[in-house]
């Protein structure tokens, strides 16, 4: 192996080792964004809550696939099996989200003609969405460098997940702080709507051929 090929293999692992510990952060972070967004979505009767907190879990189960991903590259196993392998995961995603986001729909229309309880205002549901919008942005920024850096697919995709989750967080926020400071019950409904084509959008995403593939490597 010449001098040139081993400094670009050791910048590869690199890199591989930098885009694992951004799947490790974003894993860590969302399991406790979606736990305290559907509980204090459901002590508040808010849809736009719940809907962000389960798009965190299965945002979680992305940055899973695709950690594991970087880990097998690292441990050099069969590429073509784990592409395969993200192929599936990412269609099981997809149609989660294309699920959530008709019942983020459902939910939100029913609330909105007067059917189930109005939402009530949520001071953790505010801080949390806030916090959101420190913590995504830096994490999507990694993740689209190191994509960059590896021609990884896969992890550009996780990225733009984490963008998503930038817009998921600013209009849930938006609908929360309109509620806690006017009293606007209809805020959080009419909120959770606008998630919907976002969640769906990022659903359709998983259904695309090159989506999770990282031919490149």
């Amino acid at each position: 192996m010449t001098d040139t090929s081993k400094s670009f293999k050791r910048q590869r692992s690199k890199y591989l080792v930098y885009g694992v510990w951004l799947s490790l952060g974003t894993i860590s972070w969302n399991i406790i964004e979606g736990i305290i967004a559907i509980a204090a979505g459901l002590l508040a009767s808010s849809v736009a809550l719940i809907g962000f907190g389960i798009d965190s879990f299965i945002e979680t189960s992305s940055a899973i696939v695709v950690g594991w991903r970087l880990i097998e590259e690292l441990r050099a196993r069969n590429l073509d099996a784990i592409d395969r392998f993200e192929s599936i995961a990412a269609k099981v995603a997809g149609s989660l989200l294309i699920l959530l986001s008709i019942y983020v729909a459902i939910d939100a229309i029913r609330r909105l003609l007067g059917f189930g309880a109005e939402a009530q205002e949520s001071l953790i549901g505010v801080g949390l969405t806030a916090l959101s919008l420190i913590v995504m942005p830096l994490l999507a920024k990694g993740k689209l460098v190191t994509a960059e850096k590896l021609g990884s697919k896969a992890l550009k995709i996780d990225a733009q997940q984490a963008i998503c989750c930038v817009w998921l967080s600013i209009t849930t926020l938006v609908g929360l702080l309109l509620n806690a400071l006017f009293g606007w019950w209809w805020a959080d409904p009419a909120a959770a709507l606008i998630l919907v084509p976002l969640i769906a959008r990022e659903g359709l995403e998983g259904f695309q051929e090159d989506s999770c593939c990282n031919k490149e490597c």
